[in-house]
């Protein structure tokens, strides 16, 4: 996946959500993109506008209405926009319209959750989960940007020199699969030994939770005495 933020560049991001008349959880939509900023500041991203569309519904081919979506890539190129970060998941379909129809580059609030969750991982097993929720969210949303894929033919025999990058991608990341799911599965075993040895012998487990920079590495600290490092 595509780092959000390069390196040593901070990008200039844009907030897109919808305004329903019946917002879908507890938070407003305002609220919603507040939450939405937090999130792109805590990746590394400034805020430079935000729009809310008045829709119920997205629209199934690219999010919000066509006159809208003039106005957000009017916006875009106005404020020199880099990226705009949907309030919402993106189906597969409105990903590439909005990838097509839109100059800069375009993610959703899952993907930017990814990425900080990608950032801030400390244990191996978590780095593991975090690419492989990475590589399962990134494999349906290849696509060719439009252009023909680059077969010789559709028989046996012709996959190999004219087979498109787009296909080798696909490959390599269900193979990464693979090898992620393995990895994961052996750590979880050994975790289960480590489990089992704990209970053996009557070892209490206790778990803070929380949001990255919550206070987590903090309260450990404190009721501790240990330097753990903090954004864990």
């Amino acid at each position: 996946m595509d780092e959000i933020i390069r390196e040593n560049e901070t990008e200039r991001v844009l907030l897109l959500g919808l305004k329903r008349s019946r917002p879908l959880g507890d938070l407003s939509p305002e609220a919603s993109l507040d939450e939405l900023a937090g999130l792109t500041e805590t990746a590394g991203g400034l805020v430079v506008d935000r729009m809310l569309a008045s829709r119920d519904m997205p629209h199934p081919a690219h999010y919000v209405g066509k006159g809208k979506l003039e106005e957000v890539a009017a916006l875009a190129e106005e404020k020199e926009i880099d990226l705009i970060i949907v309030d919402d998941e993106l189906s597969v379909r409105q990903q590439n319209q909005l990838d097509q129809r839109l100059s800069c580059r375009v993610i959703d609030r899952a993907a930017l959750i990814l990425q900080i969750f990608a950032d801030h991982a400390k244990t191996r097993e978590g780095k593991l989960q975090i690419e492989l929720a990475q590589l399962n969210y990134m494999l349906p949303r290849l696509t060719g940007k439009g252009k023909a894929l680059s077969r010789l033919g559709g028989g046996i025999g012709t996959r190999g020199p004219g087979e498109s990058q787009l296909e080798k991608d696909r490959r390599h990341i269900r193979r990464r699969i693979g090898v992620l799911d393995g990895e994961i599965d052996n750590i979880k075993k050994q975790r289960m030994v480590n489990r089992g040895r704990r209970q053996r012998h009557s070892v209490p487990v206790v778990a803070l939770v929380g949001y990255t920079n919550a206070g987590k590495s903090t309260l450990f600290n404190a009721l501790s005495g240990a330097d753990a490092p903090g954004s864990s």
